[in-house]
Order: structure tokens, then C-alpha cells, then sequence
């Protein structure tokens, strides 16, 4: 039976990969690099604002951190999916739009392999691309018939990347682990730009910049753990993602349509091998405080600012090529603070209040993309969550997490999203591997 539960986790991992490539957000920043990054945290981090590289236990699925795999008890499955659904207010220029949106977010596993290693798989979001909005304006002022032309550009884009993925923590030494994750990274998108105009001598343009990305990716991390004195443990965690070539051809293709005679003429072009990921570092480190409040702090850095991105320089030359190319300084160096803190009222007492965990985070992101000429939107979130134990009469350790986030990104003269998001997450943590006695 338990052979047969295994191989249909497996399978639920496998099938929702598929789901992970549809969109999840209609932002329109997602159109700039490889889209709206995402966060990559699970229910029980959720209410933190994503802590993870100095949190460790063996109650939970780190995938931030693998080296926190190690953890995870001989008596232990894990398995941690999770879903979410928010409202995003958007704001230009004194005008405001609403727009809701909900999703699957990941389905985790992990369980002890051998002594001292826990293994780890499951299947996360990476990037999300998904928009659609327009920019109009009215020009040439026709005396005669008192109106105007009007030239408008529509905007749309869909798709995103995510990863499958493996990994292993061992414990080295005691309190020092160290793990990895290798993943199968993948993804694609379409991303369309549509230029008409009532003017019939204005011909109208369609742009579509698409790209279908298989490759790998490769993270690594390392905790210490050390007891302070009898009621405070601290964590330190590192980590480190590898930089490296994803290839991909990005392809661009225009179509350029006589609104005279109707007839039309496309024009492609393309970049092989287009696409990076950054070099990506962390440091991070939490206190436990008597096994009650557990309060840390991280710092993630990703090396964006040197990769160049495909774009288009110049109009169709004579070899009928579109001008499309690697430019860099599209691309900005990535920097990320977040601050959290559980707290448990009673883990050991009676009341079932006093069971429950309690959390709270906020974190500042710069941005990793430029916006035309200017830096793109910084983000600020903020976040609130419970992790309420599920009860019954032969296992106390499953989870139900519960949780909501606040996100706003911003900048100077640009759009201005507020996002709410409502998060939950249920961790399944059975003790599969036990041997029961009859008397």
C-alpha cells in the first residue's frame, strides 16, 4: 500500500508539471526579462514572506535550502502541495483596474533516504508571463471632418519557465549539512505587440517575440546548527544557484499588413542560444527561542546586471532580417531582504490555540529589469499566516497552512501594482515507515 501511495505522489508531481505552465499573473512587467519571478516558498514559510536558508526541521520541506533535507526523520513522508488566488489593483495617471487570478503553486516531497540524508522532489513555479493591456493616442487633427486619427499599440503575452526537480541533504558532521537540488528547467512564451491606426496610408504591425527553453538547473546549500545554551538554536544557512547558458532560440517575427490593399509581408529573425540564468547566492540564519518563537532574517543576490537580453535595434535591413540582437544593460543586478518569525503559544500543553503556529514576515526586493530607460518597479510585501495542526487519533503532525500577503511593486512614472494574495498549503507528515506490534 504504501509502495502504491509513493508511486501516486510521484505521479501527482509529474501531472501537475503541465499545470505549472500556465500563467499566473497579468502583470505588465512580466513582459521584461524572463517574467514575474516567483518566490518559491512553501506553506509553512508563506506566512514568513519566503524565510527559508536558516530554517531546519524535520516537519517541513525546504526546498530553499536542500541542505535542510537532512533534517527530516527515518520515520518520516512529507508531502506539501499548495494553491493561491489574489486581487491586483493596478493604477496610471489617476486610473485604476482590478483583476483576479488564482493558481497552483507547488507540489513537494521528501522523506529519509539513509541515515543522515533525506531526499527531496516535487515541482515549483520559476517565472510567471501573462498581460494584456494597450496605449493610445490621437494625432493628425482633421479640419474637414473635425476629428482625428487615432494610433494605438496592444500589448499581450503569455507563458512562463518552472522546474522539476530532485535533491539531496546529508549531515556531514554534526550540525553541519550540506544538499542539493538538480532540476530539469523548462518553459516558453509569446509575446505580441500589435501597432494599427485608423489612417488607412499607415500600415498596421504585428510583433511577436516567442522562445521554448529546455535545460537544467543546479542549486546547492549548506547549514550549521549550534545550540546558543539550553533554550536558543541558531541556523546559519548558505546557498548558491549556478549561472549558466539555458540556450533557447528567440525568435521574433513581424507582419507588416497594407490596410489598402489588405496584402501582407512577414519578416522573421532569431537569436540562438539567447536566454541565462544569473549566478544566485544566499546567507540567511534564524534563532529558536524554547522550541516557541523562531525568529531569522535572509539575503539573496542574483547576478542579472551582466547578462545581455534579446531585443530589437533597428528596422528590416536589406537582407530582410529585423535588427534583432543581445543588447545588454536591459538586465539589473537582483537584491532581496526578508525578515520573518513563527511563533507556537504552547507546543506542549493541553489548549489546541496553543498548538498553533503563528507568522509574520516582510521583505524588499530591487528590481531586475530596466523599464525603457528607467529602473523597473521595486517590490515591498508583507505577510501574516497560521499553520494549524490536523488532529486525529494516530497522527498529530499534518499541517493546514493559511496565509495572506500583501505585495506592492512601484516606481516613478510608471504603473503601480497592490496585489492581495490568499495562500494555503497542506503538508501531509505521516509515519509511513513505522513498525507496528499486535499483542
Amino acid at each position: 500500500m504504501k509502495k502504491r501511495i509513493f508511486s501516486g505522489l510521484l505521479l501527482a508531481v509529474v501531472s501537475l508539471s503541465s499545470v505549472a505552465q500556465v500563467s499566473t499573473t497579468l502583470s505588465p512587467y512580466s513582459q521584461f526579462g524572463l517574467g514575474v519571478l516567483a518566490d518559491q516558498s512553501q506553506g509553512f514559510n508563506r506566512g514568513m514572506n519566503g524565510l527559508a536558508l536558516g530554517m531546519r526541521s524535520g516537519k517541513i520541506v525546504n526546498v530553499q535550502n536542500p541542505a535542510s533535507y537532512s533534517a527530516v526523520d527515518s520515520l518520516t513522508m512529507i508531502f506539501d502541495v499548495g494553491v493561491s488566488g489574489q486581487i491586483t489593483n493596478f493604477k496610471e495617471n489617476g486610473r485604476r483596474l482590478n483583476s483576479k487570478t488564482a493558481n497552483f503553486d507547488y507540489a513537494v516531497a521528501a522523506f529519509r533516504l539513509l541515515p543522515k540524508v533525506g531526499f527531496s522532489f516535487g515541482v515549483m513555479p520559476y517565472s510567471n508571463v501573462g498581460y494584456d493591456f494597450y496605449s493610445a493616442k490621437y494625432t493628425n487633427w482633421d479640419r474637414q471632418y473635425a476629428s482625428e486619427s487615432y494610433y494605438n499599440v496592444r500589448y499581450n503575452g503569455d507563458g512562463g519557465f518552472s522546474q522539476v526537480f530532485v535533491g539531496m541533504g546529508w549531515e556531514v558532521l554534526k550540525g553541519l549539512s550540506v544538499g542539493a537540488n538538480v532540476s530539469y528547467f523548462w518553459g516558453k512564451y509569446t509575446k505580441d505587440i500589435m501597432i494599427y491606426s485608423s489612417d488607412t496610408y499607415v500600415n498596421t504591425q504585428t510583433k511577436t517575440y516567442s522562445t521554448s527553453i529546455s535545460s537544467y538547473k543546479l542549486d546547492f546549500g549548506l547549514q550549521y546548527q549550534q545550540a546558543l545554551d539550553k533554550k536558543n538554536l541558531l541556523t546559519v544557512g548558505a546557498t548558491v544557484g549556478l549561472g549558466h547558458n539555458l540556450g533557447g532560440q528567440a525568435s521574433m517575427s513581424m507582419v507588416s499588413t497594407n490596410n489598402q490593399t489588405s496584402v501582407s509581408q512577414t519578416t522573421r529573425d532569431s537569436i540562438p542560444d539567447a536566454f541565462k540564468l544569473p549566478l544566485t547566492l544566499g546567507i540567511g540564519a534564524s534563532v529558536r527561542h524554547n522550541n516557541r518563537l523562531t525568529v531569522g532574517a535572509d539575503y539573496t543576490f542574483q547576478k542579472w546586471g551582466s547578462i545581455d537580453y534579446p531585443m530589437q535595434t533597428s528596422n528590416v535591413t536589406a537582407d530582410h532580417k529585423l535588427g534583432y540582437q543581445l543588447v545588454g544593460n536591459q538586465l539589473r543586478d537582483r537584491h532581496k531582504v526578508t525578515v520573518g518569525a513563527d511563533w507556537i503559544p504552547n507546543p506542549t500543553g493541553r489548549k489546541f490555540l496553543g498548538h498553533v503556529h503563528y507568522r509574520f514576515g516582510a521583505s524588499y526586493a530591487t528590481p531586475y529589469y530596466n523599464v525603457g530607460d528607467v529602473k523597473g518597479p521595486r517590490e515591498l510585501s508583507i505577510s501574516a499566516g497560521f499553520g494549524i495542526p490536523l488532529v486525529n487519533t494516530w497522527n498529530n503532525r499534518s499541517t493546514l497552512n493559511i496565509s495572506a500577503q500583501w505585495v506592492n511593486r512601484s516606481a516613478d512614472n510608471l504603473i503601480r501594482e497592490n496585489s492581495f494574495r490568499l495562500n494555503i498549503g497542506l503538508t501531509f507528515n505521516e509515519r509511513w515507515f513505522a513498525k507496528w506490534k499486535v499483542d
